[in-house]
């Protein structure tokens, strides 16, 4: 019995590091075709919460530093003449991070295409601005980029209702608004100069202009879903297309089991139908 338990407990250990050592290679394996097929340098910046550590406990993820290290080197590290393609799914992370990634992919020399399969929001957008295509899913979505303000604790105000609020209130406003107030000013102002910079080679400055205040004033809120629709009305250089093995990839990052959605059907095949033919022939 001593023994049963002591397998059991190495079972239960060492599972979960296997597992995910085996997702992993898969993972590479599926990036390896890819590249091998369209001709691109591919790097992931895929956030989902993941069966990582022990008993499944899921890890919440966002851009962080370490991310726009990782992804700063994949790009140091790609031939000035290879193209990249950088899969993103993300709500969004630090500004810093996110910032240092669009301007490590602006620079580089070859064609740089971001492609959206679900979503990248918020940073994620500001990341996708800096490619010379943008690649969505019919369904996908990019988010708007107000800066948010902490107003203590964990509440996270957007910019312009901070701006908005103390306009309103105008003397009677605390110094505490006030000075958010200031902050949040700059905030957008930064933000939006850094939208344009991002878009100055693709449209002409008016355009880029036109779309920073429309991303960040408040138009919409922080959450607002921005369509493949939407997104071309802006003039953002936006394709609807997205090749079958990134639909693919995406499964192989699983959300935790305790957090998986109530969703089952039988399966057909999982790259929608107009991509079929894109498939991996090997």
């Amino acid at each position: 019995m001593v023994l049963m338990f002591f397998i059991l407990l190495l079972i239960v250990i060492f599972t979960p590091s296997l597992q995910w050592r085996a997702l992993k290679a898969a993972r590479l394996r599926l990036l390896r075709h890819f590249e091998e097929r369209y001709g691109f340098r591919a790097i992931t910046l895929i956030h989902r919460q993941e069966k990582v550590g022990f008993f499944g406990i899921p890890v919440y993820r966002f851009i962080d530093i370490d991310d726009s290290e990782a992804v700063l080197r994949a790009i140091r590290t790609t031939p000035s003449d290879k193209p990249i393609a950088l899969i993103l799914h993300t709500p969004g992370g630090l500004v810093l991070a996110a910032a240092q990634i669009a301007m490590a992919l602006k620079r580089h020399p070859a064609k740089k295409v971001v492609i959206v399969p679900h979503y990248a929001m918020s940073g994620g957008t500001l990341i996708a601005l800096a490619a010379d295509e943008i690649w969505m899913s019919p369904d996908a979505v990019l988010g708007p980029l107000d800066p948010q303000l902490s107003m203590g604790g964990n509440i996270m105000v957007p910019a312009p209702s901070i701006i908005k609020a103390a306009k309103q209130k105008g003397q009677q406003a605390s110094d505490q608004t006030l000075v958010l107030a200031d902050v949040a000013e700059k905030a957008i102002k930064e933000i939006q100069d850094f939208i344009v910079m991002l878009l100055n080679d693709k449209i002409p400055r008016d355009k880029a202009e036109k779309i920073a205040k429309v991303l960040t004033e408040g138009e919409w809120t922080h959450d607002y879903p921005i369509t493949i629709d939407k997104a071309k009305a802006l003039e953002l250089p936006v394709k609807e297309e997205v090749p079958a093995e990134v639909y693919e990839l995406m499964d192989l990052y699983p959300q935790a089991p305790i957090n998986r959605p109530g969703v089952e059907y039988i399966p057909y095949p999982v790259v929608p139908h107009r991509y079929e033919e894109r498939r991996l022939t090997k």
